[in-house]
C-alpha cells in the first residue's frame, strides 16, 4: 500500500541538530522519518514542514530560508531515492521512477513577514502548502479570525496554487477560510473533536466543511490529540485509537476526506506507530474494522494526489 503523508517535522529536526552540533541526515537519522524506514513503509510522498516558532526569537524569515536550504540539499544528495515534487506531473514521474515525492510546506504564515511578494518568492522555492499560523496571532490571523491581510494570503495561495492548510487555525479563523476559499483546502495534522476534545481538533462541522469543498484531513498521531485522559500521565498514541478517529472522520465526511498526517518527527515517542516503516500495522488495523483495499488506498494516499491535481499546477 502506497503511504502519502501530509504532515512531518523532519526537516526543521534535522535543522535544528545540526544548530545543537549534530550531523543528522535524510537518509538514516535516530528520529522517526528517514528515507530507509519510508522505504519500508511504501511511502509515495511526504510532505515536508518548514516550522518556525516565533517565540524563539529571531528573524521567521530566514530561519524559514534555512532550513528550506537544509531540505534541498538533503534531497540532493540521495537523487536515486528522493525529489522534490512541485506539480502532480512530477508526482507521477518519481513515481514511475521508483523514487519518493518531496513536497514542501510552511508551518507559520508570519514567515512571509505579510508580504506577498515573499509568499511568491516561497511559491518559486516550491512550497506548496502553508498554515496561517502554529500556536500564536500573526499578521494574516487572530483568535477573531482572519486579518484583512490574511484573506488577501488566502486568496494569492490559491491563486499561485499553494493549498491552505487550516490545521493549527483557531475556530473563527477556520471558518473564514470556507467563507472565502473558492478551491478545497486541507487540515494536514488534526483529529476528531468528538473523540478529544483538545482546541486543535475538529468538530464534526468542521469535518463536514472540509468534505463538503473536497478537501483532505490528515489524521495526526500524536496521542494529545488522540485520547482525552493520559495513563500514568502518558498520552499514548495506539494504532486502534488512530483508526477509531479515521472511522469517526469516515462517519461525518465520507472516505473521501480522510488522509494522513503524521505530525512525525514533530511529536513525542510514546507511538506504537513509532516510526514511518510501522505503516503496515495501521493498514492492518483499517482491515479489521472491515475497509476495503480502495479505501485504505484512498486513504493511504489517493484522496492527496487528488486534491493536488485539483491544486497544483501542471508545468507548461
Amino acid at each position: 500500500m502506497y503511504v502519502a503523508d501530509l504532515h512531518c517535522d523532519t526537516v526543521s529536526a534535522i535543522y535544528y541538530d545540526r544548530k545543537n552540533g549534530g550531523q543528522a541526515n535524510l537518509l538514516s537519522n535516530h528520529f522517526q522519518l528517514d528515507l530507509n524506514r519510508m522505504k519500508k513503509g511504501g511511502y509515495l510522498l511526504q510532505n515536508f514542514a518548514v516550522f518556525v516558532d516565533l517565540k524563539n526569537g529571531g528573524d521567521p524569515y530566514r530561519c524559514a530560508k534555512r532550513q528550506i536550504a537544509v531540505f534541498k540539499g538533503e534531497l540532493a544528495k540521495y537523487p536515486d531515492k528522493i525529489r522534490q515534487a512541485t506539480t502532480v506531473e512530477d508526482i507521477l514521474k518519481n513515481q514511475k521512477e521508483g523514487r519518493i515525492s518531496a513536497v514542501l510546506t510552511l508551518e507559520e504564515g508570519e514567515v512571509c513577514l505579510g508580504d506577498e511578494n515573499t509568499l511568491e518568492e516561497f511559491y518559486r522555492d516550491g512550497v506548496r502548502m502553508m498554515t496561517f499560523t502554529w500556536n500564536y496571532p500573526n499578521s494574516l490571523a487572530t483568535e477573531e479570525g482572519l486579518t484583512s491581510k490574511g484573506v488577501l494570503f488566502l486568496e494569492k495561495m490559491q491563486e499561485l496554487g499553494i493549498i491552505p492548510d487550516v490545521s493549527h487555525l483557531p475556530r473563527a479563523g477556520f471558518y473564514d477560510v470556507c467563507r472565502y476559499a473558492k478551491r478545497p483546502f486541507v487540515a494536514s495534522h488534526s483529529n476528531a473533536a468528538a473523540l478529544c476534545g483538545h482546541k486543535r481538533n475538529l468538530t464534526d462541522d468542521m469535518v463536514r466543511k472540509i468534505a463538503e469543498r473536497g478537501g483532505v484531513i490528515g489524521i495526526n498521531y500524536y496521542g494529545l490529540f488522540l485520547v482525552e485522559k493520559p495513563e500514568n500521565g502518558i498520552y499514548y498514541s495506539s494504532v486502534g485509537r488512530i483508526a477509531d478517529h479515521i472511522c469517526h472522520m469516515v462517519n461525518v465526511g465520507g472516505t473521501g476526506c480522510v488522509g494522513l498526517g503524521s505530525d512525525f518527527d514533530g511529536i513525542d515517542c510514546n507511538l506504537e506507530l513509532s516510526d514511518c516503516s510501522k505503516m503496515g500495522l495501521l493498514e492492518q488495523e483499517l482491515k479489521k474494522r472491515g475497509f476495503g483495499e480502495k479505501e485504505i488506498g484512498d486513504i493511504f494516499y489517493r484522496n492527496v494526489l487528488r486534491i493536488y491535481k485539483e491544486s497544483f499546477k501542471f508545468s507548461g
